[in-house]
């Protein structure tokens, strides 16, 4: 695996977003297109590639990490404006929670 520095890893801007909207994005099996408060950064809109394995009840309300410093990029049509942090395992995709609540857009440290 590449070693990369503390410099680079600092580049990235880590997020907590709060999930407001979940819906499929057409034509396709895999792409949620989801709307993000990030507080006073605004709201966003990231595509994620989860929903074989996510619903939207599985992700309103949910507050889940983000890098909100990717430039834009378009997905089945969709501009996504950032990049959810996720894992995944034989069973499938993995969220990741803060311990408790956190106003929308606290940047990880």
């Amino acid at each position: 695996m590449p070693e990369i520095s503390y410099e680079d890893f600092a580049k990235l801007d880590i997020r907590v977003g709060t999930v407001l909207a979940v819906e499929p994005v057409p034509e396709t099996e895999k792409l949620l297109k989801c709307t993000i408060d990030f507080g006073e950064m605004g709201t966003r809109t990231i595509v994620s590639g989860i929903a074989q394995w996510k619903t939207s009840e599985d992700l309103v309300g949910k507050q889940l990490p983000y890098i909100v410093n990717l430039a834009p990029r378009m997905l089945r049509g969709v501009e996504s404006q950032g990049m959810l942090l996720a894992t995944s395992d034989d069973d499938g995709v993995v969220l990741l929670y803060p311990e408790r609540i956190l106003s929308p857009g606290t940047k990880l440290r």
